[in-house]
């Protein structure tokens, strides 16, 4: 009878042994979940910034759809969706995105910047008028110059353009949209002024320069800024400002420039080629 006193016992050790095996067992979950969550969030950030944008779409595609309550994920998704220029894409995860627990007013301002790149500029100026005034980013002010601008309102684009201009480290861009805004007004010493600032911020952005080059070609200034540009540039900007100065009337001035444009270009020009052909073939007619 002795020996079943200890029964009680052994049941007793191999419950304790049992809890503690399950513990471990736990822990050790716990601690790969942590891991995990660690790689999935490196390879997150490896997808939104040097992966193939259309990988990294297929990747936040399925990983959103098995985790459809994920905000970080839906949004990964969105951004590389605009990343892969396949906006119409994007407006509806941003939409789904907006509605989710941990959406964020930039969150917001990306879906107004995905229906204005999809062409909806209505919902995009309704969305942009839900995110707060005190969310002063810079990206919510450039979009909100380019609304104003397409509106015509013409003091708040500029008073947009201002601001944004002042909350980036890399203003090139907007200043660019912000001259070629004052060009179309036919303000052209703004325009061309704002252009100027533009390249001195980034010397590469060659919009600016042929914009800086449509500027000066509208006052009737057929001399190229001196700026740098390189000589297959120089050519292109002589074509520019020689398809200006024949707009303008001034043919002859016109046509010198792109006859200068195709002996500045390093290879053959085409386009001034033709250009110069169609102007030749309109005077002998």
């Amino acid at each position: 009878m002795r020996h079943y006193k200890f029964i009680p016992l052994l049941f007793l050790g191999v419950a304790a042994i049992s809890g503690c095996q399950k513990t471990g067992d736990q822990e050790v979950n716990r601690a790969f979940q942590d891991v995990n969550v660690v790689d999935e969030s490196n390879l997150s950030d490896i997808m939104l910034t040097v992966a193939d944008p259309n990988e990294a779409v297929t990747y936040f595609k399925r990983t959103a759809a098995e985790n459809p309550d994920r905000a970080d994920l839906h949004r990964g998704l969105g951004q590389s969706l605009i990343r892969a220029k396949r906006p119409t894409e994007a407006v509806p995860v941003y939409q789904r995105l907006i509605k989710l627990d941990g959406a964020t007013d930039d969150d917001r301002v990306d879906y107004a910047d995905a229906l204005l790149r999809a062409g909806d500029w209505a919902k995009a100026e309704a969305m942009l008028d839900e995110v707060p005034p005190t969310h002063e980013t810079f990206k919510r002010y450039r979009l909100e110059a380019m609304i104003a601008d397409s509106n015509k309102e013409w003091s708040k684009a500029d008073s947009f353009y201002e601001t944004a201009v002042g909350l980036t480290t890399r203003p090139a861009g907007v200043l660019n949209n912000w001259g070629y805004s004052k060009l179309t007004r036919g303000d052209y010493k703004d325009a061309e002024r704002l252009f100027a600032d533009a390249i001195r911020q980034d010397n590469t952005l060659f919009t600016a320069k042929n914009n800086m080059v449509l500027a000066r070609g509208a006052q009737r200034d057929y001399n190229l800024p001196v700026i740098p540009m390189s000589q297959v540039e120089r050519a292109q900007l002589l074509h520019t400002l020689g398809l200006s100065a024949i707009k303008q009337g001034d043919v002859q001035t016109g046509k010198g420039l792109l006859q200068d444009a195709i002996t500045t270009h390093p290879q053959h020009f085409e386009a001034a080629v033709r250009s110069l052909r169609a102007l030749d073939s309109t005077v002998s007619n």
